[in-house]
């Protein structure tokens, strides 16, 4: 977690830089597919400084935004002071059975040391009937977008990495996980054997990221 304490505070702005602003449009997608309202309970894991849960509560949601690094933590409290924030890890939730009516994370299950037992616990903490949204780094669809993906990944974003952050390995990490992540059909497998049912996906900006959608089975 210290390498996220580190790059906290910069976090969010190279994020916009290095997808060229296309984060904003698959947060809109992540989003959409929650389809946040007033009353529904809504749990965002490894939320960082709380992007994504912001959307969600000014929909009138009701947002839990949690994270294990304290430094994501501090500064999305300093800028997000209307979110609740909890500390927590993908692979322990501190919340009981069937607490949320949605379980949504973007841009955090490659980052976690064992995803089946994240997506587990999500299932656990997740209402019969409920959802799950996971928004992630995904293959792109066509040779020529998997082309210029890879430079993109192996070199410019290790290079922008260098230039504008305080801790370019971290920028050499997310790029190796980014190109070591299972594919869409890979991940709806992935979903499927870990207590969801209905895994659905569709591909964003050409399957460098994809939405992937599962339900919690009704008792």
């Amino acid at each position: 977690m210290a390498m996220f304490d580190r790059v906290a505070p910069r976090y969010d702005l190279l994020n916009l830089l290095m997808s060229g602003g296309l984060v904003s449009r698959w947060r809109r997608a992540a989003t959409a597919a929650v389809a946040p309202r007033p009353g529904l309970d809504v749990l965002d894991v490894a939320a960082g400084t709380g992007a994504s849960s912001l959307p969600l509560a000014e929909a009138g949601a009701r947002v839990v935004a949690s994270d294990p690094s304290t430094g994501m933590l501090e500064v999305g409290r300093r800028r997000h002071p209307q979110l609740v924030f909890a500390r927590a890890d993908a692979l322990r939730l501190p919340f009981a059975d069937a607490s949320f009516d949605v379980v949504a994370i973007s841009f955090g299950l490659r980052n976690i040391g064992d995803p089946e037992r994240a997506l587990r616990e999500m299932a656990r903490v997740c209402r019969p009937g409920g959802r799950l949204v996971v928004c992630e780094f995904s293959t792109p669809t066509s040779r020529l977008i998997r082309l210029g993906h890879r430079v993109v990944v192996t070199v410019l974003l290790p290079s922008l990495g260098r230039l504008a952050s305080s801790d370019p390995p971290a920028y050499r990490y997310l790029a190796d996980t980014v190109l070591a992540w299972p594919d869409q059909r890979r991940l709806a497998g992935l979903i499927a054997g870990c207590g969801w049912s209905d895994v659905a996906h569709r591909s964003l900006s050409g399957g460098i990221v994809a939405l992937h959608r599962a339900t919690r089975p009704a008792r």
